[in-house]
């Protein structure tokens, strides 16, 4: 969508990338947000919010589910970014706000793949860069994409083989583990990542982006190489919040289109994304025989009921419930050989316990008789 024009858009949006920061919202959803309000003035002919209503919302709103065709998490979003700025912004607090039916959210099994179907995908990421060791640490800790790419060089510790996650989702900490496997290709690209630390430094280039204003407590830090990211990006690029030219960590854009290629180059058919390696991880983990509670601190998940999604996946599948018509066919297909090789319809089931042989008396009518 178009920008709104200058008489209409700067006041308005302003606000609202204030009031998000000044609630230590993310970067996306300011831009969320944003986007959404312009979308919706933009509906209603320029017309200030102030002057609509819970009709004009609702028309947006049905306009984005009938017209659009938007998803319902799409759908979800749009709203809260609604009610933000009637309430947060606008400081409207009308009842009809809370009236408005928020559409169902759709309940999901995650893709998750193989083993082998994850070591087919992490061979075939393009180039022996950091993209592919990126891939193995997502995987190899269940981390999200987003919390990979913002890891710095102060997050990795070596001799505990302990990676700390920093304000992740729902801006909370948690540690993973450092696959030993990862130790040293991780040192190597620290190595690198301090090659160009140090020629950001001899170009006079801004420092590493601080959050919540850690630039002005601690003045050295964005210099820092602590501070620096372990996945820098090839080039500097502008700071989106504060304007200055400084080293931003790798876009995530750049991976998920390499990693399509590589989902596509293994000949996998399945919609995975970079998160799928999370989900993989937790399925492998438990499938190995790791309790619940440990995979849920590995993730960062609040409540275990989220985590819990992953027993679901292990109860599909070939090691789960056995289909009746294996029986029927348990070596071929309908119509082949396989109908007469079936076994038979009663038959005793092997034992879970270790059978121990009697020996035979002469006669067992006699001794069971003498026995009562």
């Amino acid at each position: 969508m178009a920008d709104l024009p200058e008489s209409v858009s700067p006041r308005l949006l302003d606000l609202v990338r204030a009031q998000v920061r000044t609630l230590h919202y993310s970067l996306r959803t300011e831009e969320a947000y944003v986007h959404w309000v312009r979308a919706f003035v933009r509906y209603h002919g320029l017309r200030h919010p102030s002057e609509l209503a819970r009709a004009e919302v609702e028309a947006f709103l049905t306009w984005l589910a009938t017209e659009r065709g938007v998803a319902p998490s799409t759908h979800r979003q749009a709203l809260s970014a609604l009610l933000f700025l009637y309430q947060r912004v606008l400081g409207q607090q009308l009842p009809w706000m809370q009236e408005i039916g928020r559409p169902r959210q759709a309940q999901r099994l995650p893709v998750v793949l193989t083993a082998e179907e994850v070591a087919g995908v992490l061979s075939r990421i393009e180039g022996n860069g950091p993209q592919r060791l990126l891939a193995q640490l997502l995987y190899g800790t269940g981390m999200r994409l987003l919390e990979g790419m913002r890891l710095r060089v102060k997050d990795v510790d070596f001799p505990r083989r302990a990676i700390v996650v920093r304000e992740g989702k729902g801006l909370k900490d948690r540690v993973v583990m450092l696959p030993a496997s990862l130790e040293r290709p991780l040192r190597q690209q620290i190595a690198a990542a301090h090659a160009v630390w140090a020629a950001d430094r001899a170009a006079g280039l801004a420092g590493v982006h601080l959050p919540h204003a850690l630039a002005r407590k601690y003045l050295r830090a964005p210099e820092a190489f602590s501070w620096f990211w372990v996945f820098p990006q090839a080039e500097p690029s502008v700071d989106p919040r504060g304007g200055a030219t400084r080293r931003h960590h790798l876009h995530e854009n750049h991976f998920q289109r390499l990693f399509k290629r590589a989902v596509q180059a293994a000949g996998l058919s399945v919609p995975a994304t970079p998160h799928t390696l999370r989900h993989s991880f937790a399925t492998h983990l438990l499938q190995s025989g790791y309790d619940i509670r440990t995979v849920q601190e590995l993730l960062g998940h609040s409540d275990v009921s989220t985590t819990m999604i992953y027993t679901h996946v292990l109860r599909l599948g070939g090691g789960a419930v056995r289909s009746p018509l294996d029986n029927l066919w348990p070596q071929a297909g309908p119509g082949e050989a396989g109908l007469a090789a079936a076994p038979p319809m009663a038959r005793e089931p092997t034992p879970c316990y270790p059978v121990t042989a009697f020996p035979a008396t002469p006669n067992s009518t006699a001794a069971a008789t003498s026995a009562s």
